[in-house]
């Protein structure tokens, strides 16, 4: 528990922080040495911080062996590191553990969620205390996204938020679920929607392209509507449109729309997603990032650290099949012709899709996440391949038929095992790769996360990386591991003064016990918070406390840099 003692007069503290303000701008605030380091060490003697945390292991993010130091935030960020002599009103002893940088969420799902629960626990008991969702876009309306941040600061969050839209949320306005062509005039009201989701705060323009209906569109639409982001300063992030045998046609796709749109590249859980290719694809994955970097193309990727992947059990049924919206959907899986179509092309291929099932390596790579219908929950948990034949059906069958029967609104959903233990570690030794869990905060904790899928990444994914891969796999230094749920997400995201301890930035820091950190939730039971994560704070404040949840609300909307550009015009 974090001990509280008794803070001087505010009059004390005024004098403190002026004199400390003073002494850093002339000479440095610990281990300096003449007047300007005297002076400073006299005004920390006497000073009361809101947050001392004594006796730590210091990372700074940046990827530096760890010091012994003491750090103090004042005001929502670290002001002291070195020796303090000076009290904190909150003392946190944290000797025999870790002090880093809070983590970053470099690929969040909590967009939806944090409006009805802005406490984010299970983000929280994971370290994370930055999150940047926008796969599909942000809640609501393009045009409503200054009006959604404006509520998730009026209601209050207990980590920092920012987000993406989507090409998907300019597209649909105004062409529908059609997989047509935009003409001239609707693709310019398609720029005009991503330019007011710019202005309004968003981080960059993503897109899902194996999702229906942005896997429909056209790399010359992509770009064009990417430039629009890049002429705010945005990011273009991509759930790139094959992981599989083509996924490096699919980064080239991805890089293109960068090096044209001028505006740098984030591919989404980067992966191979093919069994005969394991082994041999990732390195040409590393091979091709590295030489587009090396011509000056920013592109870097972030990951989670599972074999299995997520989405809707849609996913299974080629994209043509889609056109018009779920209810169109399902009106043709009612059709035996086309059912009979449909399972051919899963076996032969279809043009603009991506066969998720060859990708699971078949029926029995596939697990039925949530039924969304409380009459096949019994379902829950087993493969395609198993329900298939407790049905007496074919796989597609009952796959088709499981769609069908979700309740409307709710998305059928399922675990894909695809990827290969050996790939993962090759990708997280890339320099570039940063840590995402594409999964949200659960809106109650020990339940299922905002997706809907019952997978462990939403519990466990970054007390795994220092669990799995610094401590018992070796694939990672503990300050690498760090870096790249820290400092080079910051980086990245162009996130100023976060994932780093350093005297003046946003004091977001995660204690831990590096021998107890572990990741506990598995696909058996993927709802169990981790454990070794003994603090947790967000902009100076304690927002975790040994696994418990102190009720603050300190986080902030992190907006981009159109949202800058628009107010100054």
């Amino acid at each position: 528990m974090a001990r509280t003692v008794t803070p001087l007069a505010p009059v004390a503290v005024v004098t403190f922080l002026c004199a400390a303000l003073a002494a850093g701008a002339q000479s440095p605030p610990a281990g300096g040495s003449g007047a300007g380091a005297r002076t400073a060490a006299r005004a920390d003697a006497g000073a009361t911080y809101d947050v001392v945390i004594r006796g730590g292991r210091v990372l700074d993010g940046a990827g530096n062996p760890w010091i012994a130091a003491d750090v103090a935030i004042q005001g929502g960020r670290f002001v002291r590191i070195g020796t303090v002599a000076g009290s904190g009103r909150t003392e946190i002893d944290a000797r025999g553990k870790y002090v880093s940088p809070g983590w970053i969420d470099a690929m969040d799902q909590s967009g939806e969620v944090l409006l009805r629960n802005g406490l984010a626990e299970t983000k929280l008991q994971e370290g994370v205390t930055t999150a940047i969702a926008g796969e599909d876009g942000s809640p609501g309306p393009i045009d409503s996204l200054a009006a959604y941040f404006s509520t998730l600061e009026r209601q209050g969050i207990s980590l920092n938020f920012g987000t993406y839209v989507s090409e998907e949320q300019a597209r649909v306005p105004v062409l529908g679920q059609s997989a047509r062509d935009p003409t001239p005039a609707e693709l310019d009201s398609m720029r005009a929607l991503i330019a007011i989701g710019m202005q309004q705060g968003a981080l960059g323009m993503t897109t899902a392209l194996i999702y229906p209906p942005l896997s429909y569109t056209k790399t010359p639409e992509l770009i064009e509507m990417a430039k629009v982001a890049g002429r705010y300063g945005g990011i273009y992030a991509s759930h790139i449109r094959g992981e599989g045998k083509e996924v490096l046609d699919a980064l080239h796709e991805a890089i293109r729309i960068g090096q044209e749109g001028k505006l740098p590249v984030e591919i989404f859980h980067l992966k191979v997603a093919y069994r005969p290719a394991w082994g041999v694809l990732m390195p040409r994955v590393g091979a091709l990032i590295d030489s587009a970097r090396a011509r000056g193309e920013d592109v870097a990727a972030d990951m989670y650290v599972y074999t299995a992947g997520g989405t809707g059990l849609a996913s299974v049924i080629p994209a043509w099949a889609h056109e018009g919206g779920p209810d169109s959907l399902r009106a043709r899986l009612r059709d035996p012709a086309i059912r009979t179509r449909l399972q051919r092309e899963i076996v032969t291929g279809s043009p603009g899709w991506w066969n998720i099932v060859e990708a699971a390596g078949g029926w029995n790579g596939i697990v039925l996440g949530d039924a969304a219908n409380p009459a096949n929950a019994r379902f829950e948990g087993k493969s395609i391949a198993v329900i298939a034949k407790e049905l007496g059906k074919t796989p597609a069958d009952a796959a088709f038929d499981l769609v069908e029967q979700g309740a409307p609104g709710k998305e059928v959903t399922a675990l894909y095992f695809m990827m290969g233990e050996p790939d993962i570690e090759t990708a997280l030794r890339f320099p570039w790769t940063s840590i995402g869990s594409d999964a949200g905060a659960a809106l109650h904790p020990g339940e299922i996360d905002a997706t809907g899928l019952p997978h462990p990444r939403a519990y466990g994914n970054f007390p795994r990386v220092i669990a799995h891969y610094v401590r018992e796999r070796h694939v990672l230094t503990l300050p690498e591991a760090i870096r790249k749920m820290t400092s080079w997400p910051a980086t990245r995201l162009r996130l100023a003064g976060r994932g780093v301890i350093r005297e003046g930035a946003w004091a977001d820091v995660v204690v831990f016990d590096y021998d107890r950190v572990q990741d506990r939730s598995t696909y058996e039971h993927p709802y169990l918070a981790p454990e070794g994560i003994d603090y947790v704070l967000v902009n100076g404040t304690v927002v975790e406390d040994h696994g418990r949840h102190t009720g603050a609300r300190p986080g902030r909307i992190l907006r981009g840099p159109g949202a800058a550009a628009a107010t100054s015009q």
